[in-house]
């Protein structure tokens, strides 16, 4: 998942002439306190040299999970084409990139930011961009002052930094927002997971309706140790890859979310829920199905189309079997 070109040369533009062993080590502290999930709200007072670390290190790999999670409700639902954005948490725009990135229609984007410095990055970076923005210099945990509701609503990246209490009361507010879909990312660990599920409670309690990636409304049928998410692989610029003291030339970015909508959409009959293991006429699949079950599935060369669709698939997509 590449970055857009004028988001690629905004970045770098914005770490010339940083020093990179400065710029290795704060990365360092980011990747320590991102996988610690440590809530102190010292988030919200990056100073420049932290947030330099995350865009070099973290806002690809942010964009690539939201962006992935986006693609899944725009490639199942056509005729979903939204002209307006409310984003919260949005650091340097990540998920504005993304989102005007999936869907050209994006007109208007309003966008919460807790940091100074995050919010100065992301108004130099969208600059660039054809979508009109407005953004709101607020802490996410606290109300919202956004009026009115938008086409889609946004969170990535964001609940880990907030209680059970502030994260339900988030929840509902963005619904009370959300025109038409809400999408919401976590990490892809464990606990991330279970943020989801939590919020993917609190959403169907609410009247939401499932888009992606659950095929069913059930209770959801992974029990630990495993939990569902996906993996989105991802360039490391030379940059990227000297702040975060790594060889290889990618990395794969695991994440979870959970897409609810207003009105009832179509679910597919199953999700993939691991990298599909194909051999000789036959592909073993990992699925979550429509009926709220999960299942090991071996998909045979005697079941014609239905393993030649199966062949094309990967890790999150849907399946019609």
């Amino acid at each position: 998942m590449e970055l857009p070109t004028a988001l690629r040369q905004a970045v770098d533009a914005a770490l010339e002439g940083a020093l990179l062993t400065e710029l290795a080590a704060a990365s360092t502290e980011l990747s320590r306190r991102y996988r610690a999930e440590i809530r102190d709200g010292r988030f919200h007072v990056l100073d420049e040299l932290a947030a330099k670390a995350y865009l070099a290190t973290r806002l690809p790999a942010t964009y690539a999970a939201a962006r992935a999670a986006l693609g899944v409700v725009a490639d199942e639902h056509p005729d979903f084409t939204p002209q307006t954005l409310l984003d919260v948490g949005a650091g340097p725009g990540t998920l504005l990139w993304a989102a005007a990135d999936c869907w050209p229609s994006l007109r208007e984007a309003t966008l919460v930011e807790g940091s100074p410095v995050m919010r100065g990055y992301g108004e130099r970076f969208a600059a660039s961009l054809d979508v009109a923005t407005t953004w709101e210099a607020r802490n996410f945990s606290a109300a919202l002052g956004a009026a009115g509701t938008f086409d889609l609503v946004t969170l990535s990246f964001v609940l880990d930094e907030l209680d059970d209490t502030q994260r339900d009361r988030l929840v509902a507010e963005l619904w009370r927002h959300t025109a038409r879909v809400l999408v919401i990312v976590e990490p892809g660990r464990p606990a991330g997971w279970q943020r989801i599920l939590r919020a993917r409670d609190r959403l169907l309690e609410a009247g939401a309706h499932i888009v992606a990636p659950c095929p069913h409304t059930s209770e959801c049928p992974i029990k630990e140790p495993d939990w569902c998410h996906f993996a989105e692989r991802l360039p490391r610029s030379r940059i990227h890859r000297l702040a975060k003291g790594g060889d290889a030339p990618y990395e794969d970015e695991k994440y979870s979310y959970v897409a609810v909508s207003r009105a009832p959409m179509h679910l597919p009959k199953a999700r993939i829920l691991s990298s599909p293991r194909a051999g000789s006429g036959k592909v073993a699949l990992k699925l979550c199905e429509s009926d709220g079950e999960a299942r090991e599935r071996l998909v045979t060369r005697r079941e014609g189309e239905t393993y030649k669709s199966a062949r094309r698939k990967s890790w999150g997509n849907a399946l019609d079997l």
